[in-house]
């Protein structure tokens, strides 16, 4: 889709027409929709109210998904920042687009949602945190921001600045990334709070999420900013509206992990008069499929899109994901049936040198390998004094405390959840025989993603490094 790189206002809108003829998307005279995605950063999916918790006070989360869809299965394939956001931009899975370690680039010649929405007329832009690389691979319209969602007069400008022209605009706060000093902790008193059962209960863990669950309600303000200045400039019914959440919290078991609590994540999206208000569906999604589906859904073919990388799932230069257009608009319930995750510690602060993770998961069995288990599972959470404290705080008590902790250090060579009974994965079944042939298939399904990304395993991890040309200590 060249047709839109260079253009006058007239041009531009014949192109829409022969797009929405084409397309079969849109009524004849109709243009396509804007597109704004509000990015999270670090927050486990299930710490708002959208999704059961009623603790943290997420009211504009709420007004979106009683006006939109929550997706109660969607995934990113790692989780951790760079990787993620790169998989959500580019369509394609990190061991294939090349951002895989944190802190990393993608190969080059990779071609992003910038250049995708570009080439159909949109202008396309991002303010707030960026962690992604080359800009050549990203040549958004940056608008500077360090946190993102906060700097409404930017986002204003740039959505009031040619309302002849739609836009595709990329918020990506900063919160609530660590280090959680934003928004009122006073509002939500330690000794309060009800812990999920993944976490063990110490008054380093209380403290922590306290202040993580007040940082997510500044996070919910900024969200609230978003809709206002949509709804402002008279663009409420002629935009795409998505927050979604990223990877998991810093706080054990969910960042860093191939654990649901790292590896899902939160989904909203509000489209007047396409998607159903109040709505919520448990298809199976991945943050590779959403470019595909956001082209789709503005009237382009996504499957003759050239991402600029070869090795897809049909064997071209195509995306890995595909789109869930029809998931948005209510004529089908279902897309995948199997989703991917990939970790690796390489180049990422304070971690192992080499634990690489890999999992699949059906809609109720999760299966993980761990590729070097014999050595201790390091990140930010195990240094002195890392993440609060709070893991520390695990390994210095007694009982199920420090088994806990120890496990999230010491893991075996591969594990096996029912979901369905066990959604935080705290009881590995990997040897139960009942499990057999669930574990048989998912191992081979596992193995079969893998050849198709080119991944080797351990092979694949020694090579990370050249992905990463600098190393950026301390960077959120």
């Amino acid at each position: 889709m060249r047709l839109f790189l260079s253009f006058n206002r007239l041009s531009f809108f014949s192109v829409l027409l022969l797009l929405s003829i084409t397309s079969g998307a849109f009524a004849a005279g109709e243009t396509p929709p804007n597109i704004m995605i509000v990015l999270a950063d670090d927050m486990t999916w299930r710490d708002c109210e959208p999704y059961g918790n009623s603790e943290v006070r997420t009211p504009n989360l709420s007004k979106l998904a009683s006006e939109g869809m929550c997706f109660d299965a969607c995934f990113t394939s790692t989780a951790m920042c760079a990787p993620t956001r790169s998989q959500l931009y580019t369509g394609m899975w990190p061991v294939r687009n090349g951002a895989y370690p944190n802190h990393s680039a993608v190969r080059p010649g990779t071609k992003s949602i910038a250049q995708h929405f570009k080439a159909l007329g949109y202008r396309v832009g991002l303010t707030g945190k960026t962690h992604i690389k080359p800009r050549d691979s990203f040549p958004f319209e940056y608008l500077g921001g360090k946190d993102g969602a906060s700097d409404t007069t930017a986002i204003a400008e740039f959505v009031n600045r040619d309302k002849q022209q739609p836009y595709c605009l990329i918020v990506a706060s900063n919160e609530p990334h660590t280090p959680w000093n934003k928004g009122d902790a006073s509002r939500y008193p330690p000794a309060k709070l009800t812990l999920p059962p993944y976490l063990e209960d110490t008054p380093e863990t209380r403290q922590a999420l306290s202040r993580y669950y007040a940082e997510i309600e500044f996070l919910d303000g900024q969200v609230g900013g978003c809709l206002q200045v949509v709804e402002e400039a008279g663009q409420i019914d002629d935009t795409i509206f998505i927050f979604t959440s990223e990877q998991g919290s810093a706080l054990p078991f969910a960042k860093w992990t191939c654990y649901d609590l790292g590896l899902k994540t939160g989904l909203i999206v509000r489209w007047p008069g396409r998607i159903k208000p109040g709505s919520r569906t448990d298809a199976m999604v991945q943050y590779v499929d959403v470019v595909p589906t956001l082209l789709e859904a503005v009237g382009a073919d996504p499957t003759k899109i050239d991402t600029g990388r070869p090795g897809s799932p049909s064997g071209t230069n195509g995306f890995d994901g595909r789109s869930f257009l029809n998931v948005l608009l209510g004529t089908k319930s279902s897309h995948r049936e199997l989703v991917f995750g990939a970790h690796t510690t390489r180049g990422t602060i304070n971690a192992s040198k080499t634990y690489p993770i890999r999992s699949v998961r059906n809609r109720s069995i999760k299966f993980i390998r761990n590729l070097s288990h014999e050595i201790p599972f390091d990140n930010a959470n195990t240094v002195p004094g890392g993440g609060g404290g709070v893991w520390e705080s695990w390994v210095a008590g007694s009982g199920s405390t420090k088994s806990r902790g120890e496990y999230y250090q010491r893991r075996p060579a591969e594990e096996l959840y029912d979901l369905e009974k066990d959604p935080f994965e705290l009881h590995n079944l990997i040897d139960a025989p009942q499990y057999a042939v669930v574990k048989r298939d998912l191992a081979d399904e596992l193995d079969a993603w893998m050849k198709q990304q080119g991944d080797e395993g351990v092979a694949t991890e020694m090579l990370t490094a050249e992905r990463q040309k600098s190393k950026r200590k301390g960077k959120r």
